[in-house]
């Protein structure tokens, strides 16, 4: 990975100091220039079938620390990736090259592999083309964002952090990636987006606050809002004092339902289910959840993010995962759906692999109470702003483990009455949202051990704590 960008030196000596030029010029391909790529590598093989992934992502990041920016660079990569099938064996190859020499490489290398695999007997043929719903997801504000245009919005950043005596680290990172997917039955589909991200710790000599956030549109992103919000959660984190561990109503902002409601995405999986690695085996139509838990897997929901297509170009529909506290559905590959007797659901990864499919695009139902509320309708609580380090303890039963970070917070009384030290849970998701009071409205939200997701901010009762944390 290629970075040379020039470092920004000490923003203090010159806070409107300009970060240099971009690094590297933004350079998409055309859908009529990923079609000729496909085609010569058409050409080039000799396969039953042959299919190509064309991939460019190209990021640009701002990092700072001790409120200084410290780098800032940006790349752009391209992929080329070859399937071949020869009688039911397949197998893929890549390169980063676009010339002829590299991509017959390729497809020599592919070829190589697919006609030493065995058999597959569940092998299905390459889907022909398809019709696909429109997304927009590409802004050319998100696009051309220049280290100038993050610098500027770090600098003001570092500027308040000093002010309030406080100590500011995090990235502010744009980009754009774009996907292609064709195959030798007619089918090509593409897809552009843009992606732009800020994530900021404050730091105190006992205390931090942090917020995050991400979506295509760099307009949707505030910096200044989220520094000032990991800024007040510092503050008033600062002397925390112990709480016992037990049982404990919690507030969970977005960020930490996110964190922990991630890890039942696979579970929704027609291959989890299939090989007995779900924890709704058994239990799909049954009532488990709250009657306040709706979930979708909608790729067309206005804060979500992605491509309107699976990994093997068959369209996403949107589907009813739960229903007021019942499973409902499961999405589907097309493999796994002929195994199962059910319908593809446009949910399947590129093959070969091994996980089937998996719901990229979850959107949980909400309601109208705001964190505000919640915390006036508590009488004694923890309110938490994210979790981290998350583990799974127990698939089945989707017992997760993991800690409360960067501003934790007792409720006393319908106020917050101060930070405390952080706390390991050891929880079930499925207890979790069986016991959730009161929802607040969906948002986009960003974590760090789990992909967006539109979730609510939760009340949740006797949440478990399993011990307190010596920060």
């Amino acid at each position: 990975m290629a970075r040379h960008a020039p470092e920004v030196k000490n923003r203090k000596s010159n806070p409107g100091r300009k970060p240099g030029p971009a690094v590297a010029a933004l350079h998409l391909l055309s859908d009529a220039e990923m079609r000729r790529i496909a085609e010569k590598i058409f050409n080039f093989s000799d396969a039953d079938e042959t299919e190509v992934e064309i991939g460019v992502v190209s990021d640009a990041l701002t990092r700072f620390a001790n409120n200084t920016i410290h780098q800032n660079v940006a790349e752009q990569v391209l992929n080329v990736s070859v399937r071949t099938v020869f009688d039911g064996r397949t197998a893929r190859a890549t390169t980063n090259k676009t010339d002829d020499d590299s991509l017959r490489r390729a497809v020599a290398a592919s070829t190589a592999l697919a006609r030493s695999r065995p058999r597959n007997p569940d092998f299905l043929p390459m889907p022909g083309p398809q019709k696909y719903g429109k997304v927009g997801r590409y802004f050319e504000n998100t696009a051309h964002a220049t280290p100038a245009d993050r610098g500027r919005a770090v600098a003001r950043v570092a500027e308040m952090a000093e002010k309030n005596k406080q100590t500011a680290a995090g990235i502010f990172t744009t980009g754009v990636t774009q996907s292609a997917l064709a195959n030798t039955k007619g089918l090509f589909a593409s897809h552009r987006q843009t992606r732009a991200e800020f994530s900021i710790t404050i730091l105190e000599s006992d205390s931090s606050g942090w917020a995050k956030a991400n979506a295509p549109d760099l307009a949707r992103i505030d910096p200044i809002a989220l520094a000032k919000s990991a800024s007040e959660k510092s503050s008033a984190s600062r002397a925390p004092n112990d709480a016992a561990p037990g049982r404990w109503t919690v507030i969970l902002e977005p960020a930490a339902v996110l964190d922990l409601v991630g890890f039942l995405f696979y579970d929704f999986a027609g291959t989890a289910v299939a090989d007995q690695r779900s924890c709704f085996n058994k239990r799909m139509g049954k009532k488990i959840l709250g009657d306040n838990i709706t979930l979708h897997d909608d790729v067309f929901h206005p804060l979500q993010s992605g491509a309107p297509y699976d990994g093997e170009g068959i369209p996403r529909q949107k589907i009813l995962l739960v229903e007021k506290g019942v499973p409902k559905n499961l999405v589907y590959a097309r493999a796994t759906a002929k195994k199962m007797k059910a319908k593809p659901t446009g949910h399947g990864l590129s093959l070969p692999n091994d996980m089937g499919e998996a719901p990229m695009n979850l959107v949980f139902a909400g309601g109208d109470s705001s964190v505000d509320e919640m915390v006036r309708s508590t009488e004694r609580g923890i309110l938490v702003t994210r979790m981290w380090y998350i583990r799974e303890v127990d698939p089945y039963e989707k017992v997760l483990t993991g800690m409360t970070r960067d501003g934790t917070f007792l409720v006393q009384d319908g106020k917050v009455a101060g930070g405390v030290r952080n706390f390991r849970f050891n929880q079930s998701m499925l207890e979790m949202l069986s016991s959730v009071e009161m929802l607040g409205p969906s948002v986009r939200a960003a974590g760090e051990e789990s992909f967006e997701m539109v979730v609510p901010p939760m009340k949740v009762r006797n949440f478990h704590f399993s011990e307190v944390t010596k920060f």
